[in-house]
């Protein structure tokens, strides 16, 4: 067991899709013999993109779990997809790391999904390096890129290589004051002690200024810039200096916050604590089954052990402990503080959960993740299929947190959200290949409702004779329109015996079944109040049946005297876009129908509070990524229900009489 945390670097590749992750990860794994050949994406031969989907499209969907060994350190790091529809993934590993590695493509620059790595280490105070990659290509320039980078996130990057010839060379090595001066400066800025040294002299020891170099990587004070092009493994020298010299091993790693009966405690990275982890993902291997990985935060654990989940309040058995390498599950007698492990099996246990011995159970935060931006209803093509979509789902959302399943119990449309129209197909074709199950994705529909617009006051006798006892029942009621979301109230106000007790109930019952299906288009009728005030029976011809069916069709009638209009969910958004595009932005929610409600700042976003129908909801992901080039980003949830426009519901009430036909 590894038990030097000093000697340990866990940390995680991150960044905008296709700007080198994947590459950086195998040159990583190769240049330190882990590998015996260099994987290229485009042979679909790295140990990171394993799965078959991530092959077929040369793009990571999946974190992947990689470790290697150099100069006596143990490296264990994650390779992230950098598509936005896949930012669970991100979100999940960047809580199981020390640092992090930003990748970014000296073609293109720093994009959103740089962006979007840096706020995520912000968020969680976590040092990282830049590291430029493709610098191989046309018209690209290491010195550019690095003072885009400069510019768009701190004037603490710094270049710490040159770039010539091909060849990444440290500037600590070979000090050339264009680049060395800088990172002194810097340095210097970060240590008061220092800076005094630096003005006076306009210079700094090396064997002062590393360890405060490091020191101020540390702190979020210094962010290094290097190099390179990964697929020749050129500047992979340099990466390994830089995370073996400067960035903080497990030992130097910061304490994780967590719950311990109450309280707020700080749980330390010693392998000698008790022991600590959380799940970060799960996964469901075809052979084994369930899969969880785990990161340690404290001590250490072996095959064979019991613990407690503290999340879910049980005793988990851990069985037999892997690291991983891709999809190969590399036997372990046992882990300690820093490693990410897997095991299988645990019975109760999901993402987020967090595993402690017996005599000190805390609760580490729940991991966060982005909330699902698309939705899509699911219907499978065969009897079949419609067997296997459960299981297929279910699993398909055990792994992936941002997958939300769900079941409209007004439409009765299975319903599968996700982070984007990419998210969910992966999920479809998952569900295809690994579980058998084929389906179709297709707009949800929307559940509507129908009330009234005005009180109505009705009277219906509902008579029937067939021969032997017939059937007799009449009613009195008054319809009133109710305040939006209060659905249904029902008020008897009988009196004198009009209508005996015991049926009572029954005009209720009916009332209900008849809301149902509105007049107009078959939707719930919501938002009344139905008084019945009178009516009358036959003390052999009423039952309950009869009262039943009177108050249905009664209620039918008021709806058509009331003026049945449809009503339509209204969802609460809020949009957070860069300023320049705020006034696309707004135009489009106008186009859609929507309310403007408000606007103020955010960081560095604009962000725009709005109430948009759901009908006009459902392609917006696609639309706002298209609109901001991918840097906008927004939340909803229902708000309330609203009238539809008259020339929206013609629309609406024809699609539906036409549906009825053809069915």
């Amino acid at each position: 067991m590894r038990t030097d945390l000093s000697k340990k670097r866990v940390f995680l590749f991150c960044g905008h899709a296709q700007s080198g992750k994947t590459a950086l990860s195998e040159a990583l794994l190769h240049a330190c013999g882990a590998t015996k050949r260099l994987g290229r994406v485009e042979e679909g031969t790295t140990v990171s993109d394993h799965e078959e989907d991530e092959k077929d499209r040369r793009s990571s969907i999946n974190l992947s779990l990689l470790h290697a060994e150099h100069n006596g350190l143990f490296l264990q790091f994650i390779d992230t997809p950098g598509y936005l529809d896949f930012l669970g993934e991100l979100a999940a590993g960047i809580r199981a790391v020390d640092f992090a590695v930003i990748a970014v493509d000296a073609a293109n620059g720093v994009e959103v999904g740089t962006e979007r790595a840096w706020n995520f280490c912000q968020r969680l105070d976590l040092p990282c390096i830049f590291f430029v990659t493709k610098l191989d290509k046309e018209n690209t320039s290491f010195e550019e890129t690095a003072e885009d980078i400069k510019k768009s996130f701190s004037k603490a990057a710094v270049p710490c290589v040159q770039f010539a010839g091909g060849e990444a060379k440290s500037v600590l090595k070979t000090k050339d004051p264009q680049y060395y001066n800088p990172i002194m400066e810097t340095v210097a800025e970060s240590d008061d002690s220092l800076i005094e040294k630096y003005l006076e002299s306009g210079t700094i020891a090396q064997e002062q200024l590393l360890p405060a170099l490091q020191a101020a990587v540390a702190n979020r004070q210094f962010f290094p810039i290097l190099g390179g092009v990964p697929v020749e493994e050129k500047g992979i020298d340099t990466l390994l200096e830089y995370i073996e010299e400067f960035m903080p091993s497990v030992a130097q790693g910061r304490p994780r916050a967590a719950e311990k009966e109450g309280e707020e405690v700080r749980v330390e990275p010693k392998a000698d604590g008790p022991f600590t982890a959380q799940i970060i993902k799960t996964f469901i291997d075809p052979f084994v089954g369930k899969v969880s990985i785990f990161r340690v935060h404290s001590g250490s654990i072996t095959s064979n052990t019991d613990v407690m989940n503290v999340n879910q309040h049980t005793k988990e058995k851990i069985g037999q402990i892997s690291i991983l390498q891709g999809k190969q599950q590399v036997a372990q007698d046992g882990i300690s503080a820093g490693e990410i492990g897997a095991v299988a099996k645990l019975k109760e246990a999901v993402t987020g959960d967090s595993l402690c011995e017996k005599s000190f159970q805390v609760r580490f935060p729940g991991l966060q993740f982005p909330p699902p931006a698309y939705s899509a209803s699911v219907k499978p093509k065969t009897r079949q299929d419609e067997e296997k979509i459960s299981t297929a789902l279910a699993r398909l959302a055990l792994e992936d947190p941002t997958c939300k399943i769900s079941r409209d119990s007004q439409t009765h449309e299975l319903i599968v959200s996700g982070m984007g129209e990419l998210h969910l197909h992966v999920i479809i074709e998952r569900m295809k290949r690994k579980y058998g199950a084929d389906v179709d994705l297709g707009t949800p529909k929307v559940p509507y409702r129908e009330t009234i617009a005005k009180p109505a006051d009705v009277q219906h006798r509902y008579k029937k004779q067939t021969g032997g006892r017939g059937q007799f029942a009449e009613v009195y009621i008054k319809v009133e329109p109710l305040e939006r979301g209060k659905d249904f109230e029902f008020v008897n106000q009988i009196v004198g015996g009009a209508i005996p007790r015991n049926f009572i109930p029954s005009v209720e019952k009916g009332i209900r079944k008849a809301m149902e299906q509105g007049i107009l288009a078959g939707y719930h009728v919501a938002d009344i109040k139905v008084t019945l005030y009178d009516g009358s029976y036959h003390p052999v011809d009423s039952s309950d049946m009869a009262f039943q069916i009177c108050g249905s069709m009664a209620l039918r009638k008021a709806l058509e005297q009331g003026r049945s209009v449809l009503l339509e969910p209204v969802m609460e958004v809020e949009i957070a876009v860069p300023e320049e595009v705020m006034g696309q932005v707004t135009g489009d929610i106008s186009s859609r129908r929507g309310r403007v409600q408000g606007m103020e700042m955010r960081g560095k976003n604009e962000v725009v509070k709005a109430f948009v129908p759901l009908a006009e909801m459902f392609k917006y992901a696609s639309d706002l990524r298209s609109v901001t080039g991918g840097r906008g980003a927004y939340t909803m949830h229902f708000s309330h229900y609203d009238v539809v426009p008259d020339r929206i519901g013609q629309t609406i009430i024809a699609q539906a009489q036409q549906e009825k036909q053809t069915a």
